[in-house]
């Protein structure tokens, strides 16, 4: 999936939104904290040994027999590789405490 703004780089307020939507839409099964719940933690730690291509496709494809849903209808190919790169790290953990 590519979308003509995968091109442009990320502004400051969609990455925001994007900071707002792993607060609360991951955080309801991933821990508000990311720390785990229904789904597993989304830590550095945690992420070891998963590189950011892997999270980005989990993203935007979910998980087949899981509750993770995919994202590919909300966010673009560049924006799940930000959240990724995000999470491995660890800027999303620090902006949920």
């Amino acid at each position: 999936m590519s979308h003509a703004s995968d091109k442009k780089p990320l502004t400051d307020e969609r990455k925001a939104q994007l900071t707002h939507i792993v607060k609360q839409d991951c955080g309801s099964c991933h821990g508000m904290t990311l720390k785990g719940g229904l789904g597993p933690a989304l830590l550095p730690e945690n992420l070891e040994g998963k590189n950011e291509l892997f999270l980005q496709y989990t993203i935007l494809h979910g998980r087949t027999s899981t509750a993770m849903p995919p994202w590919k209808s909300l966010l673009t190919e560049q924006e799940a590789l930000w959240i990724a790169e995000q999470l491995k790290q660890g800027a999303m953990a620090e902006k949920a405490n």
